[in-house]
């Protein structure tokens, strides 16, 4: 259930959210909004795979 549920938040993340890498943001000249995007699409996608 669990699984499930942080699989279809990582394709809303994927669909909704922007994608920093591949705009080539430098992560030291990055604002803590984007700081906080990155490390909330890290923490689902973790929570996704295991």
């Amino acid at each position: 259930m669990k699984k499930k549920f942080f699989k279809a938040l990582s394709k809303f993340n994927k669909a909704v959210l922007p994608s920093y890498s591949k705009k080539g943001l430098d992560l030291q000249k990055a604002s803590k909004v984007q700081m906080a995007l990155i490390g909330w699409k890290l923490w689902v996608t973790k929570n996704a795979l295991d």
